[in-house]
């Protein structure tokens, strides 16, 4: 049972839905923005607001974008042939930056975990498979983490997609089994993409 008045609580609340952040943590930060920082709670108040108001999804690929056209579905980046699957936007991010990598990605927004109640229908496969079948793509570079589900996912989409002609390929091993892309250095998935294989 804590004392906070209701609004506090509901803050506390709302900061622990945030990846890693626990009770205390929750509560240091709040203590933090009311206290020492009330400008700074406005700014990211304010800017929460406009991200929530403003950013929205690509219809293709499904990353985060502001305006209809998406900077990574370009008819540049289709040209090459090839499209990266990868589980969030923050894998696209990291493999933008460690890789030379500049064709299509598709982002799942997670991966396979049956137990979690996340299938095919939420990581948009159907989505996935019609971009596929417009016939632009010639190789699919699976490019989700090396955990249990992440490999699980690779194996399904592999299965799923081969039939339709699209040359399926895994990034190499290069980043550690039960690591996530975001956190290997650029120069371990440089490697990771250069020594994707077949599957």
């Amino acid at each position: 049972m804590n004392n906070y008045s209701p609004r506090l609580s509901r803050l506390i609340e709302a900061l622990r839905k945030l990846p890693g952040v626990g009770p205390k943590s929750a509560q240091r930060m709040a203590f933090h923005l009311l206290d020492r920082d009330r400008a700074a709670a406005e700014k990211l108040a304010a800017a929460l607001g406009d991200a929530l108001g403003g950013i929205g999804r690509c219809k293709t690929c499904r990353m985060f974008c502001e305006d209809e056209a998406c900077r990574y579905c370009t008819p540049a980046r289709r040209a090459g042939g090839q499209l990266c699957v990868v589980e969030t936007p923050a894998d696209l991010m990291a493999l933008e930056a460690g890789t030379s990598y500049r064709g299509r990605y598709f982002v799942l927004m997670g991966r396979l975990s049956p137990l979690d109640g996340i299938g095919p229908a939420e990581l948009g496969l159907s989505v996935l498979q019609d971009v596929l079948l417009d016939g632009d793509v010639e190789e699919m570079i699976v490019a989700t983490n090396p955990t249990v589900e992440g490999e699980a996912t690779a194996v399904y989409l592999a299965r799923l997609l081969k039939p339709l002609g699209v040359k399926v390929t895994r990034i190499g091993m290069g980043v550690p089994v039960g690591s996530d892309l975001e956190f290997a250095d650029e120069v371990t998935i440089s490697k990771a993409m250069e020594g994707r294989r077949e599957i």
